[in-house]
C-alpha cells in the first residue's frame, strides 16, 4: 500500500470552541499582522472555530475600524489562500479600538464595544485577550482590565476570561517570579496563557504522540540504549530590527530558557498518567527539575558562548554583529551558545544532552536528535562495531517538519556491504501543504481552555534557576572572563570551533542538519 495512503488512515478528534471573541492588544503590530490575524483567519476558514466569533483589535496607533479591516485583509493576502468572499467575511468580524493601554478610560470602552461585539456576532461564551505588546506592559494591562471588571469570569467559569502573554516571561528568576506574582493578583492560573510558539510546531507535538502511541520507540528511551541527544536550534538571520531587544536579552536569554528547555523536556519526560494538562506540565516540571545545575567548572568545560563575526550566508555577505545597526561597538551580547547537560534521574544518568542555538549560522534549522548506542558486538568480520554507523532518529521542527529514522542496511553489491539508510517522513510530502502554523494550534487550544502547550509558572521558575548561575558569571567578567569567554565564528558557519570541542572532548560531533 502507498505510505501516503497509510498515514491518511487516521483518527482525528478536533473539539469545537464555544463563541467567543478575541481582544488583540498590540493589533497594530508586527505580531497580529505576520501571525495571529492570518491564524484566526485559517482557523475560522477550516471551520474549526464556530461563526459567533469576532476580533476586537486594541492599540496605540489612531486608526478606524474601516482601515483596521483593510490592514486585515491585506495580513491575510500576504499569508493565506482565500478567497474574497471568505476574507471579507472575516474582515467583517474584525473591529478596532485606539487608545493608552494606561487609561482607565480605554478599559471602560472596551467594556462596551466587548459587550456590544457579543451581542452582534451572538459570541457572549468567553473572551481572550492576547497581550501582543511589550513585557513592561502586561502587569499594567493586566491589571487595568480587572478593574474594569473585564476578567471577571461567571458562576462555574461562563462567560470565561483568558489572558494570553508572550516571551520572554522575565529576565531572570527574580523577574519572572515577579511578573508572576503581579498577574496571578488578579488571574487564576487556569486563566493565564503562557505561549511559547515551538510548543505548537507539529513535531513537536508529535514527541509525546511517537512516543506513547508506538509501542516500538519508548521501551528504547533511556539510558541503556540511547547514547545521547542533540537539540539544535539554528537561525540565518541577523537581527531583524531586534538590536534593542536582543542587545539586552542576548541568545541565552532569547532560546535556552523557553525554546530549547520545552523541546528538552517534552524529549525526556516520563509518561503522563495522561494528555491533560496539568498530567503534561507536572512531568516537564520534574524533568527540569532533574537537570544537573550548573557548577563554577560547567562553565568552563559545558558550555560555550559566542558572538558572530562577518561571513557570508547564503552566498551573501553579512556584516559582523558588532556592526549590526543598534548594536554597541565593544558588545559582549551572546549570539551563540553550547551546552551539555545531564538529566540526574533514573531514566537518563549518563546520558549527555547537547543543546546549541545561534544566529547567523549557515541555514534555518531547529531539530531533536536521538543517537542511539551502538552495536556491542559484529558479527561482520572484518566489519568493526566503530565500522556500523549508530541508529539516529531526527525530529525535524523546522522548516521541513517530519521525522527520520537512520539505520544500517546492506547495500546492492559486495556481501559485506553494508550503509547508513534512512527512512524518512515529511509532513508536507506525506499529507499534502504546508502544516499548520504553530499559532493556529495554539489559538485554538486557547479558546478551548486546553493548557497542555503553554507555559506553567513553576517551568518557568526552574528553567530561570538553571540559567541565573550562568548569567550572573557571565556579567561579572574579571576573574570569571574564562568562564564567560567570548568567541567569535564566522557567519555562515555552525559556531565556534570550541563548541567542536565541547562534543570532542566526549568522542562525539555536532550533527550536521
Amino acid at each position: 500500500m502507498d505510505p501516503a495512503v497509510t498515514a491518511r488512515l487516521r483518527v482525528c478528534v478536533e473539539l469545537m470552541p464555544k463563541p467567543c471573541g478575541i481582544v488583540v492588544f498590540g493589533a497594530s503590530g508586527d505580531l497580529a499582522g505576520r501571525k495571529l490575524l492570518p491564524s484566526l483567519f485559517n482557523l475560522w476558514v477550516r471551520k474549526l472555530i464556530p461563526r459567533s466569533f469576532f476580533v476586537l483589535g486594541c492599540a496605540r496607533t489612531a486608526m478606524t475600524t474601516a482601515e483596521f479591516r483593510e490592514r486585515v485583509r491585506a495580513a491575510i493576502a500576504r499569508r493565506c489562500e482565500a478567497r474574497p468572499d471568505e476574507c471579507e467575511a472575516f474582515a467583517r468580524r474584525c473591529a478596532y479600538l485606539a487608545g493608552d493601554y494606561f487609561d482607565a478610560a480605554l478599559y471602560a470602552t472596551l467594556a462596551q464595544r466587548l459587550a456590544a461585539s457579543a451581542a452582534e456576532f451572538g459570541a457572549e461564551g468567553g473572551a481572550v485577550f492576547y497581550l501582543a505588546v511589550p513585557p513592561a506592559l502586561y502587569g499594567p494591562v493586566v491589571g487595568r482590565l480587572s478593574a474594569a471588571g473585564l476578567l471577571r469570569q461567571g458562576e462555574g467559569g461562563e462567560p470565561w476570561r483568558r489572558v494570553v502573554i508572550e516571551k520572554p516571561f522575565g529576565r531572570d528568576l527574580a523577574s519572572a517570579a515577579a511578573l508572576g506574582r503581579e498577574i496571578r493578583r488578579v488571574l487564576g492560573e487556569d486563566q493565564i496563557y503562557r505561549i511559547d510558539h515551538y510548543l505548537g510546531k507539529e513535531t513537536v507535538q508529535n514527541i509525546l504522540m511517537l512516543r506513547f502511541a508506538n509501542a516500538v520507540f519508548e521501551p528504547l528511551w533511556n539510558r541503556r540504549y540511547v547514547d545521547h541527544v542533540q537539540i539544535t536550534a539554528a537561525e540565518s538571520i541577523g537581527l531583524e530590527h531586534r538590536a534593542g531587544y536582543f542587545e539586552e536579552a542576548g541568545l541565552l536569554r532569547d532560546m535556552f530558557q523557553n525554546h530549547l528547555f520545552m523541546m528538552l523536556a517534552l524529549t525526556a519526560l516520563e509518561p503522563p498518567v495522561s494528555f491533560a494538562a496539568d498530567s503534561v506540565r507536572d512531568e516537564i516540571v520534574k524533568v527540569l527539575r532533574a537537570v544537573r545545575p550548573f557548577t563554577a567548572e560547567d562553565l568552563r568545560g559545558a558550555l560555550v558562548r559566542g558572538q558572530y563575526a562577518a561571513g557570508e550566508v547564503g552566498g551573501k555577505a553579512v556584516p559582523a554583529y558588532r556592526a549590526e545597526k543598534g548594536v554597541a561597538p565593544e558588545s559582549r551580547t551572546e549570539t551563540y551558545v553550547a551546552a551539555k547537560l545531564g538529566i540526574d534521574n533514573w531514566r537518563w544518568k549518563g546520558v549527555p544532552f547537547y543543546l546549541r542555538a545561534g544566529k547567523r549560522l549557515p541555514r534555518r534549522v531547529s531539530e531533536i536528535a536521538i543517537a542511539f548506542k551502538s552495536v556491542p558486538h559484529s558479527i561482520f568480520i572484518p566489519l568493526l562495531p566503530e565500522h556500523l554507523s549508530p541508529n539516529v532518529l531526527v525530529l525535524n521542527v523546522q522548516p521541513d517538519e517530519g521525522v527520520a529514522l537512520t539505520i544500517q542496511a546492506k547495500q546492492p553489491g559486495a556481501k559485506l556491504c553494508v550503509g547508513d539508510l534512512t527512512m524518512r517522513f515529511n509532513y508536507r510530502e506525506v499529507f499534502g501543504g504546508e502544516p499548520p502554523d504553530a499559532y493556529e494550534r495554539l489559538l485554538l487550544d486557547c479558546m478551548l481552555g486546553d493548557q497542555t502547550l503553554f507555559l506553567r509558572q513553576d517551568a518557568i521558575e526552574v528553567s530561570w534557576s538553571l540559567l541565573d548561575p550562568v548569567l550572573d558569571a557571565w556579567s561579572r567578567g574579571g576573574e570569571e572572563e574564562r568562564a564567560g569567554a567570548l568567541h567569535s565564528y564566522r557567519a555562515g558557519t555552525w559556531g565556534p570551533e570550541e563548541a567542536e570541542a565541547l562534543l570532542g572532548r566526549d568522542g562525539r560531533q555536532w550533527r550536521e542538519p
